[in-house]
């Protein structure tokens, strides 16, 4: 008999491209949190920003999704985000998790965009809240430096301290603490290996599930 806190509570992942690939959270996140006696449905689209979930928009490197005990399933091409109002009168998620901060940080740029992160930041929260719903924001792991995406561990910290200040109502979960800087392999400095993927789903599933708002849901 399942007795977690989880257990039987509707919850509907969105987020980037840590939930488009075999292996990655959208297998050991969604495992965890199923496993723990919640329905689960996870999408997710490769590059999306917090404001690509307010009405439908085109990803660019595709999109997987995933529902319940069913096998996850991707597509390269034809990826597009869904209007989280609609996600939420679909599914009546009890919670929301929200899997987003590498594709806000534009580590190739020189200054971290502020503005524009906040006003995409607020303009999600804003439509998951005015719903009703509790929701969860997980910010971004350590990753490593360089690689395709020219990742930064100063960038990463300020992204993640810029989550934790700007995600309200919603609770953040600061993927920083679970690892120390680069000890996650990754394959092109942001992506992680499948062990990378396995301890940081176990990792989020219990901060998930150890959360004060999710400790104050009604099942």
């Amino acid at each position: 008999m399942i007795t977690s806190i989880l257990a039987g509570l509707t919850i509907l992942i969105i987020g980037d491209s840590h939930l488009t690939a075999p292996g990655y959270l959208i297998t050991t996140l969604h495992d965890g949190l199923t496993k723990q006696g919640a329905i689960v449905h996870t999408i997710g689209v490769c590059g999306s920003n917090p404001g690509s979930w307010l009405q439908a928009t085109p990803g660019d490197c595709g999109e997987g999704e995933r529902k319940g005990d069913a096998q996850p399933t991707f597509k390269a091409s034809g990826a597009q985000t869904r209007p989280i109002a609609n996600l939420i009168t679909q599914n009546k998620p009890d919670l929301v998790v929200v899997v987003m901060g590498d594709t806000m940080a534009g580590y190739d740029k020189s200054n971290f965009m502020k503005t524009w992160a906040w006003q995409n930041t607020t303009q999600l929260t804003k439509a998951i809240s005015s719903s009703g719903t509790a929701c969860v924001w997980i910010g971004p792991a350590w990753g490593t430096e360089g690689g395709k995406y020219q990742k930064s561990f100063a960038r990463v910290k300020q992204v993640s301290g810029f989550l934790a200040t700007n995600v309200k109502p919603c609770s953040y979960i600061d993927s920083l603490k679970f690892s120390k800087p680069g000890e996650w392999a990754t394959v092109d400095g942001q992506h992680f290996t499948a062990s990378g993927y396995q301890q940081w789903g176990k990792a989020l599933t219990q901060a998930i599930s150890t959360d004060p708002v999710v400790q104050k849901l009604k099942r």
